[in-house]
């Protein structure tokens, strides 16, 4: 009987926030994950602020005998915690493991379903998407791929029949929450929703709940919704596929 390789632990790395909202979401979110795939080890790590820090779970999990990790940045873009800020602590790992690093959530066609939902979960239904505008809020990056990311999501999601929808940003960008939800009033929209683009509470999805005051709906962060769940399973079975066929599997 052919013995069936052993899993790679999922280490899901989060930012990390000194707002205790940001990591009781987070660990939500990977709740919902185990529950989608019992049987799959799924650890937490924090790069800033809140513990255990992503070297402290990978230094775990090697003492523990532990060799293969997928590690799967809780992250909207690629911007710059994924390009740099992940690798560098990943680089620092236990040489023991061997670890893969998956891609980053966005952009996704679950996520745009995870966004309609929180807005439907604020109050809107599908028949006021001709009449509403909606105001993309992401937390904002220096990025430019990033930033491009944004408003090419924007674009896209305004094809599904959205009165109009506007990219804003709470930080390093341009326009603000408040500046796109003026711009939509001025279009003619009937209603205005504000969609937060982000994971977790925290500092700037406050800023962006801030700007939406003069919006007729705010819907809430994207969470542990389901479609974010399966996301995730989704980027860390991408990954984990060539660690299989690397070892034989």
């Amino acid at each position: 009987m052919r013995h069936q390789p052993v899993r790679p632990v999922l280490v899901v790395i989060a930012h990390g926030s000194r707002d205790p909202r940001h990591a009781a979401t987070v660990h939500a979110l990977v709740r919902r994950v185990r529950a989608r795939r019992p049987g799959l080890r799924v650890e937490t790590g924090f790069l800033d602020f809140n513990i255990p820090s992503v070297q402290g779970v990978l230094e775990s999990l090697a003492a523990e005998g532990v060799r293969d990790v997928v590690a799967l940045p809780l992250l909207l873009t690629r911007a710059f915690h994924a390009k740099a800020d992940i690798p560098a602590v990943l680089r620092e790992a236990p040489s023991r493991l061997r670890i893969r690093q998956a891609e980053v959530l966005g952009p996704a066609p679950l996520l745009t379903a995870a966004l309609e939902r929180r807005l439907y979960e604020a109050g809107l239904t599908p028949a006021d998407k001709a009449s509403t505008g909606v105001v993309l809020a992401s937390a904002g990056s220096t990025d430019p791929e990033a930033i491009a990311v944004i408003a090419d999501i924007a674009r896209e999601w305004r094809h599904t029949g959205w009165c109009a929808v506007r990219p804003a940003f709470a930080s390093a960008s341009l326009p603000r929450t408040e500046d796109a939800v003026r711009e939509l009033r001025a279009l003619g929209c009937e209603r205005v929703a504000v969609a937060p683009y982000v994971l977790a509470p925290g500092f700037l999805p406050d800023r962006i709940a801030r700007g939406a005051a003069d919006a007729d709906v705010l819907a809430d962060v994207l969470g542990p919704a389901p479609e974010v769940a399966r996301l995730l399973l989704e980027r860390y079975d991408e990954a984990r596929v060539p660690m299989l066929s690397a070892v034989g599997a």
